[in-house]
């Protein structure tokens, strides 16, 4: 996801694939990094486009801390945005921020 971050835009899995592995003492192969991107589109963390005969992959995620929690509301749902209400409840300062990115947005 680094590389396809640092990219800022989109990316084949050649591409992605001579970014990793430039400087690797020993290179990943090619299916490896199309099957892995190809999971990462099937969650919703890559968006895959055809072109031509293959894909290129966009992220749809900002960062690490938007996959994680996709992954979490994803795996526990409605319990998950609970659980996490509590907490801002319990927290003051957490409360204002979530009060404030509701009110106004990122």
């Amino acid at each position: 996801m680094q590389v396809m971050w640092a990219a800022g835009g989109r990316m084949n899995v050649r591409a992605v694939l001579d970014r990793l592995n430039d400087g690797r003492d020993s290179p990943l192969a090619y299916t490896t990094v199309m099957t892995v991107m190809a999971r990462l589109a099937e969650k919703d963390i890559l968006r895959r486009q055809l072109d031509g005969r293959g894909y290129v992959y966009e992220p749809v995620v900002a960062d690490a801390a938007a996959i994680a929690v996709r992954s979490v509301v994803r795996d526990f749902g409605e319990a998950a945005v609970a659980q996490f209400v509590d907490e801002a409840r319990a927290d003051p300062k957490l409360r204002r921020r979530l009060e404030r990115l509701l009110r106004d947005g990122p």
